[in-house]
């Protein structure tokens, strides 16, 4: 494998796949609810249940992770929990009642919880300000791979060959991919890309969390990005079921419809999203909160479309469009809050950022089927166009109060001549 310069975005290559089936793994499920939901008998609330799950054990999990990744090797918490990860996967295959799904879902979250902490740490130290953004943005590309995947391939082999084969496919790969990458994966010294020496750790718990909202546009950040996962767990849960029930789509089709749409344009995205918010950096110390900002103002109203329309190329469009607008505020989740973090303190932040934001993603799938119950799924998916709104307000907001350049000090008159 090439070293020197290039191999900083071998890195972004290597992580790029450990992350696909992340994402992958956690799909696939929503594309088999309607087969779950006839071989177990369950009802939509404790299908969202299954999908809560994970996310709740996700977001508690997560703090933890931050913790352990700014204190022990990155490399091995990335590669080990991919290996368990894709192992539990396996293990959901062998479900066969509902509270075995609940706690598969929820282990799996345990594992998948390492991943973003560490591995967005370690990006950190290979990629500076001048590419940290575009580094990001790629490999965030593999999330909506992934997803795609998880929920295309998963409807497929459920529609032929029941609802358990995506689930071996997957982790039997996962697997693979975990042992193969620990003799090509290298972890870097702290802090190498900013030319910094991240200071000793002090004091416990209560230091990082001061150190770590030392500015207030941390919680700005956080803030938002609960109400942006709210909205991202939605659609991943359940527009697999919606698309099926709403416009008769088959299983696979439905799988296919709710994630290639929305997560190619993601792809397009993120990729400018990162370009973007690379040359605002540079010029603006809120470049990459304004990127995040216009992604999310401009996707409120296809989120509205996606739920109001009956016309399946005007969803088609909505998604698409939703999906490029999400793509520019995701470009930008991690490296905006590296902007406003110590560097002794990245994978902490991003897994407090993780937690806070997966604990509002968590209540997202109940809160919908029980909503829905009485407004209906169409309009429940509409009215999510607020949350957007909303957020993208308060960023800007935020940004204004908190972003601004130091003011600089001007040089003291010069003293009147003596007379």
């Amino acid at each position: 494998m090439p070293g020197g310069k290039s191999y900083k975005w071998w890195v972004i290559g290597m992580l790029w796949f450990v992350c696909f089936f992340n994402y992958a793994d956690r799909q696939a499920i929503f594309s088999v609810f309607p087969l779950l939901k006839s071989e177990m008998k369950l009802s939509d609330v404790q299908l969202g249940v299954v999908g809560a799950s994970f996310m709740w054990v996700y977001a508690l999990a997560a703090p933890l992770a931050g913790l352990v990744g700014d204190r022990l090797e990155r490399k091995t918490i990335i590669l080990g929990g991919l290996i368990f990860w894709s192992l539990i996967t396996i293990a959901t295959a062998l479900s066969r009642t509902y509270w075995h799904l609940v706690l598969f879902r929820a282990v799996e979250g345990l594992g998948e919880a390492f991943y973003f902490p560490a591995s967005m740490s370690l990006v950190s130290d290979y990629h500076g300000r001048d590419t940290r953004s575009r580094a990001m943005s790629i490999h965030q590309s593999s999330v909506y791979a992934g997803t795609i995947a998880g929920g295309t391939v998963a409807g497929f082999l459920g529609q032929h060959y029941g609802w358990r084969s995506s689930f071996y496919l997957f982790g039997s790969l996962g697997v693979l991919l975990g042992i193969a990458l620990f003799a090509l994966l290298r972890e870097p010294a702290r802090g190498q890309a900013d030319q910094t020496t991240p200071a000793p750790f002090a004091g416990g718990v209560r230091a990082a969390l001061a150190d770590i909202f030392r500015n207030p546009m941390v919680a700005i950040l956080m803030a938002v990005f609960i109400g942006a996962n709210f909205v991202a767990m939605i659609f991943l849960t359940w527009m697999p079921s919606f698309l099926y029930r709403k416009f008769g789509m088959s299983l696979a089709m439905a799988g296919l419809s709710a994630t290639a749409y929305l997560q190619v344009a993601s792809v397009l995205g993120v990729i400018t999203g990162g370009v973007v918010a690379d040359r605002l950096a540079r010029r603006h110390r809120d470049g990459r909160m304004r990127t995040q900002a216009i992604g999310l103002l401009a996707g409120a109203s296809f989120i509205f479309l996606t739920g109001w329309t009956l016309s399946v190329p005007v969803l088609i469009l909505a998604m698409s469009a939703f999906g490029y607008f999400k793509g520019l505020y995701d470009a930008n989740l991690w490296a905006s809050l590296y902007d406003v973090v110590p560097v002794e303190r990245r994978a902490t932040a991003v897994g407090l950022m993780n937690s806070i934001g997966w604990l509002g993603g968590g209540v997202a799938p109940v809160a919908i089927a029980a909503a829905s119950q009485r407004f209906g799924m169409s309009a429940c998916l509409s009215a999510n166009s607020a949350i957007y709104v909303m957020c993208g307000l308060l960023l800007v907001a935020g940004a204004r109060a908190y972003m601004r350049p130091p003011i600089r000090e001007c040089p003291a008159p010069p003293a009147p001549p003596r007379r």
